[in-house]
């Protein structure tokens, strides 16, 4: 491990050599790329130096006692080095997660691509729930969010909505919400109080841009048509609103937000590359037997990961078996407990994976 953590410290310092040459900074390109790596490996070279400081105290206090074994002196010394010996273990445990392999897209945006799935107009109307908390959430954390389609229903839920979640580490924090949300509760539709159990399907993809995967525009249709919404109602008299096919894997992706034709292809072309990467990943991931034993669930479609219980307001994640009783705050966007139990969840199978390799 120290090997390797000796090569990213020089790697750390080559970077920084690098970034002060004339000819990289002026190539803009080249210097991005290199601050990006820097960012990266800032983290693990800042907590590799600080354990070989400690190593560095442990070895100062044990020659110390060496020569002083007895008396109060001695006493204080010992009592660093108890100390000494927890930090090491602590940062040892700590570069042990840092040099575990780095998803490489969690510094991307997110696309995030919400369906009703069993429940009909209660579906829907649940699917306009999740919509509103990932977007509390993103404000909360200052990300900034993009509307891509919207299919909405008479009562304001979506049969389907899409937007685009821009900000640093995004899909970071969005990439476990991928699967089959279930809520329990009374529809307001409901005249005999009775409980209901609807499904909302959530979709996480990392943004792809165009060296990720690129389109072939001789494999695209694309097709204009007036921006509508719910009722037939039209936003709009102008055909601004886009439709693009992809011939070969029938992948369709509308865009109406704006009243721009423009800039709604701009945006179905970023969820089209999108989707197309995920599914190409989603190949290659399915060719690693090992890499998906390794992860808090599939991330799969149909993989039931939640339950919003709205009469004893409480959320539970199947997932890790985490339970707990705050649903009012967690549906108006406070998901960070969640999400954070379900990252640690992740690095602990991930160590374990490592250490039986």
């Amino acid at each position: 491990m120290f090997e390797k953590l000796e090569e990213v410290e020089k790697k750390f310092e080559k970077i920084n050599q690098s970034l002060m040459s004339p000819d990289i900074a002026a190539d803009i390109e080249k210097y991005t790329k290199l601050m990006k790596e820097q960012k990266q490996l800032s983290g693990v070279v800042g907590k590799f130096r600080e354990y070989k400081a400690a190593l560095s105290a442990e070895s100062e206090n044990r020659r110390m006692l060496a020569e002083e074994s007895d008396g109060e002196f001695a006493d204080m010394v010992k009592e660093e080095l108890e100390k000494n010996k927890q930090d090491l273990a602590r940062l040892e445990e700590e570069l042990k997660v840092l040099l575990l392999p780095r998803d490489p897209n969690d510094d991307k945006n997110v696309i995030i691509e919400i369906r009703g799935g069993a429940g009909g107009e209660e579906s829907a109307l649940f699917a306009g729930v999740l919509y509103r908390m990932y977007s509390m959430y993103a404000q909360a954390k200052g990300y900034k969010t993009e509307l891509v389609y919207a299919n909405e229903t008479g009562l304001g839920g979506y049969k389907e909505i899409s937007f685009i979640v821009e900000g640093d580490g995004a899909y970071s924090r969005f990439k476990f919400e991928s699967g089959v949300h279930r809520v329990q509760r009374v529809p307001e539709t409901e005249s005999q109080g009775r409980i209901h159990t609807s499904t909302v399907t959530v979709a996480v993809l990392a943004e792809s841009d165009e060296v990720d995967f690129e389109l072939n525009e001789k494999d695209l249709q694309i097709d204009t048509f007036r921006s509508s919404g719910a009722g037939g109602q039209h936003i709009n008299k102008t055909s601004s609103a886009i439709r693009i096919t992809h011939i070969p894997t029938g992948t369709v992706v509308e865009c109406q937000d704006e009243r721009s034709q423009h800039k709604n292809k701009e945006k179905a072309m970023k969820v089209l590359r999108s989707r197309l990467y995920d599914a190409e990943k989603a190949k290659a991931d399915a060719k690693i037997a090992g890499q998906r034993k390794s992860q808090v669930g599939t991330g799969e479609r149909s993989e039931r990961i939640r339950t919003y219980n709205y009469p004893q307001g409480r959320v539970s994640d199947h997932r890790i078996g985490l339970t707990l009783y705050k649903l009012e705050q967690i549906l108006n966007g406070d998901i960070d407990e969640l999400i954070d139990a379900l990252i640690t969840a992740d690095t602990a199978q991930k160590l374990k994976a490592a250490g039986e390799e």
